[in-house]
């Protein structure tokens, strides 16, 4: 941890973790069985997955045209593939 940190990546709310903090922490296990249970707690309904892990194959220009695009490319398919169903379904 020599680095000196980017200003602009300082969170006040959420610092870095110091060794001392890292010393000072404890196991979820040994904390009391209801804190556990909250701290435990399952993904909230807003955040349950809403696409289906699939495999496809693609032509390789399309793959490397969507890459190109940056992170996020293969929402930016999912987005193309919706669009096409909409202009299918209405002719």
């Amino acid at each position: 941890m020599n680095k000196k940190p980017d200003p602009e990546l300082i969170d006040e709310d959420n610092p870095e973790w110091t060794e001392e903090m890292f010393r000072e922490s404890v196991r979820l296990t040994d904390l009391p069985e209801s804190l556990q249970a909250k701290l435990r707690r399952g993904r909230g309904p807003n955040k349950a997955p809403t696409k289906e892990r699939i495999n496809i194959r693609l032509s390789s220009e399309t793959v490397q045209y969507f890459r190109s695009t940056g992170e996020g490319w293969q929402t930016r398919i999912d987005e193309a593939l919706r669009e096409w169903l909409k202009k299918k379904r209405v002719a």
